[in-house]
């Protein structure tokens, strides 16, 4: 029997599949290749290993126990600025995080407000390096993340079973036990599982707030191999143990997410009749909101003052990472596109499979697999700008595809049968149809890209020389060097650019729909 027509072709969705395949699993089989070479783990190995797990742990089970009174009070309230502050929530995922952290130190570091608070009654300063350091950290990021889970699952609830609840007399107590327990329990472990995830491969976090024998990640434990003993068997195995602990936990988080949901309603908006405690909810969120706030507020506020204090090398950084991002977005799009077209016929599920191999692997050990690779053939820091720029790609692709797919399906839909009967070539519909009514997808794609390149710190740390930086890095390395001011100023700087190129290209998909 012959197969359907389809309106596009699914070809180059196929070849592009195939290099980020070939990419991500060729780089994989070297570090595992290498990591024959290695003695085996060192004290100091399952000591990183630990720290990883203990941190993961405990950044995971503190940002969905303080997500869950949150999203709870955002359930039940409404009130003036609400979604604006919801869409504040998602602000971190594209927040560079070399800028939270510095914000973070600003607030809470031994030099911050809340020490400097604290030592008006006689208390002692806090110290943030370390485990609570970086808790705290994963805690800013994920709370965010994990607050929009829930909550989402909070709004999924048909509104008629709260006003079945209400018309039985159940009470706030009885409605939490009958209907939003069992959404809890449903939701949470997903949840859990995918924080506990995003704090596996967290590197940024470890190398600026831990550090030390007693609070080294595993990936943190990779660069030190790379940087100061230039031990690639040993970083190879490392590289092999995080990929394993990040499948485990792509894997669980896969698993946990599945489940029945909350049957359909009549698509009202929910009303709440157990009312509960206004006080308690103001204060989780008013208190969500300070905790995210100040944090940004003290970037800005210091780093206006520091604009003035940068080095000529954090513009030239500022240069290198809009070139990064700028290649990164390019070689996105040209994987993401064809690879959503060929989804979109409904036939070629492994393509979309290939496209969330990154969320399985962590950008570190591609950066350690790709070095193997290159050594033999050229000097890598020759090389660190393009790597970085296809690392990032590969890393942004899943979030792309999420974004893509589901617009690519409607115009298919839509669309194809009529291209079809009209005899229209599939590169035709592909340029003439598909991309114009995917535009504001494309652009939103694009921007995400573009923002979680721009503030990257990741592979360019294993590959750049000390003549080579990009904004992230070199925020580091004015951090590491006790230039706080001129670090707080790069730190506004990019800041800007990395929103301003998100709202930019986003921006650049809807202005036909806002004329």
């Amino acid at each position: 029997m012959a197969e359907r027509a389809q309106p596009v072709s699914p070809w180059p969705g196929i070849g592009a599949a195939a290099l980020v395949a070939t990419l991500i699993l060729g780089t994989l089989a070297a570090v595992a290749l290498r990591a024959e070479t290695s003695s085996g783990f060192s004290p100091a190995d399952w000591a990183a290993l630990k720290f990883t797990l203990t941190q993961s742990t405990l950044s995971a089970l503190f940002s969905v126990l303080l997500a869950v009174p949150v999203a709870r009070a955002l359930a039940r309230r409404r009130f003036r600025g609400r979604r604006a502050l919801i869409a504040l929530l998602g602000a971190p995922f594209i927040l560079p995080v070399i800028v939270a952290i510095l914000g973070l130190l600003q607030v809470f570091g031994r030099s911050g407000w809340i020490s400097d608070l604290l030592g008006l009654f006689g208390l002692p300063p806090i110290r943030i390096y370390g485990l609570h350091g970086v808790v705290l950290a994963h805690l800013f990021f994920n709370l965010p993340l994990a607050t929009r889970l829930v909550l989402q699952a909070w709004q999924e609830i048909p509104a008629e079973r709260f006003r079945l609840a209400a018309q039985l007399g159940c009470n706030g107590a009885a409605m939490f036990r009958l209907i939003e327990l069992p959404m809890l329990l449903r939701i949470l472990p997903g949840v859990l599982a995918v924080v506990f995830a995003i704090c596996l491969t967290s590197f940024a976090v470890a190398l600026t707030l831990g550090g030390g024998p007693r609070a080294t990640t595993i990936e943190l434990a990779i660069y030190q191999a790379f940087t100061y003993d230039f031990d690639l068997g040993r970083a190879a195995l490392l590289s092999a143990l995080q990929l394993a602990l990040t499948a485990v936990a792509a894997f669980a988080a896969l698993k946990f997410s599945r489940g029945d949901g909350f049957g359909t309603g009549l698509d009202r908006a929910i009303r709440r009749w157990d009312g509960g405690t206004p006080t308690l909810d103001a204060f989780w969120i008013l208190t969500a909101a300070t905790f995210l706030l100040l944090p940004l507020a003290s970037v800005v506020i210091s780093g206006f003052a520091g604009l003035f204090e940068m080095p000529a090398m954090v513009f030239r950084a500022a240069l290198t990472s809009i070139i990064v991002a700028a290649a990164s977005t390019a070689i996105l799009l040209l994987l993401a596109l064809p690879m959503a077209a060929a989804v979109a016929t409904g036939r070629y599920g492994i393509v979309e499979l290939s496209g969330i191999l990154g969320l399985a692997a962590s950008p570190l050990v591609i950066g350690t697999g790709l070095f193997i690779l290159i050594r033999p053939l050229a000097n890598p820091t020759t090389l660190a700008l393009p790597v970085t720029a296809l690392v990032n790609a590969a890393m942004a692709l899943p979030f792309a595809l999420r974004i893509l797919v589901p617009a690519a399906r409607d115009v298919v839909t839509r669309h194809g049968r009529l291209a079809i009967s009209l005899d229209m070539g599939k590169g035709t519909f592909f340029a003439r149809v598909l991309l114009p009514r995917m535009r504001p997808q494309i652009c939103f794609a694009a921007g995400l890209g573009a923002a979680l390149s721009m503030g990257d710190l990741g592979v360019i740390a294993l590959f750049a020389d000390p003549q080579i930086a990009t904004l992230p890095l070199q925020i580091y390395r004015l951090m590491g060097a006790y230039q706080m001011q001129a670090a707080a100023g790069g730190a506004l700087l990019l800041l800007l650019l990395s929103m301003g190129a998100f709202w930019l290209l986003d921006r650049g998909g809807r202005w036909h729909a806002e004329a």
